[in-house]
């Protein structure tokens, strides 16, 4: 039994809470179900003493919902200081994430060039947040992992972050990451069937790759972090 399940099909459950709540409702709609559900646990950690205090309040001590079952159980679970932890551990994990999807889901940025970077700084957050300790969050990145792979990552993603300046100038280690470059010989080689063309790439790849030519000058250094990669490159 969750807590928002047993409060929502209550009426006098819910305009208890609301009297607890100043009117703030523990659901909170977003565009996915991933985010409704993010959403939702982040309102009920906000409102955490103002649901321990109704559970512990003569309203609820003396309505007929303290003495079932159900209202006990629901009680014993808001009043369980291990589940709020598992909140905090929740949001922890599924913050990050989130921000994630935002960017797919966004439109202000073209996400092909930064989902790749975006996914690893998500994942440094869920380790930092956790203090490093494995048994924390091992698992969890586990999973995360197999999300991505078979869901999210495509090696169209790993080109958008080689040919993302904003990353690629910063970070000496993109050149020299495997997959990212088994990924984006793979991503020349679908889109771009001509051996001729290829060859052409190649070329303009050493030129971007060692910041000369077009790449080299003033105006194209200035707005590596300016402008996202799809719109600078079509100037």
């Amino acid at each position: 039994m969750t807590v928002n399940g047993y409060i929502y099909v209550r009426p006098e459950v819910v305009n208890m809470l609301r009297t607890f709540t100043g009117q703030v409702e523990l659901v909170r709609p977003a565009v996915t179900r991933f985010a409704t559900s993010f959403l939702t646990i982040q309102r009920i950690h906000k409102q955490k003493n103002n649901l321990r205090k109704m559970f512990t309040s003569p309203e609820w001590s003396s309505s007929k919902w303290a003495k079932e079952s159900g209202g006990k159980q629901v009680q014993s679970i808001i009043l369980m200081i291990s589940f709020w932890r598992s909140i905090i551990d929740i949001l922890k994990i599924f913050g990050p994430l989130v921000r994630v999807l935002r960017l797919v889901d966004g439109e202000k940025r073209l996400a092909m060039g930064y989902i790749y970077e975006a996914m690893d700084r998500a994942k440094e957050v869920i380790i930092k947040s956790f203090n490093e300790k494995e048994d924390k969050y091992m698992n969890v990145l586990k999973i995360v992992d197999k999300r991505w792979e078979s869901q999210l990552h495509r090696p169209l993603h790993a080109a958008g972050h080689y040919l993302n300046p904003e990353y690629f100038y910063y970070n000496l280690t993109i050149a020299e990451d495997g997959e990212i470059m088994e990924d984006l010989y793979k991503t020349m080689q679908r889109l771009i069937p001509s051996h001729e063309e290829q060859d052409k790439i190649i070329d303009q790849l050493t030129l971007y790759r060692n910041a000369e030519g077009l790449f080299g000058i003033e105006f194209a250094i200035r707005h590596r972090k300016i402008k996202s990669p799809g719109k600078l490159h079509n100037i």
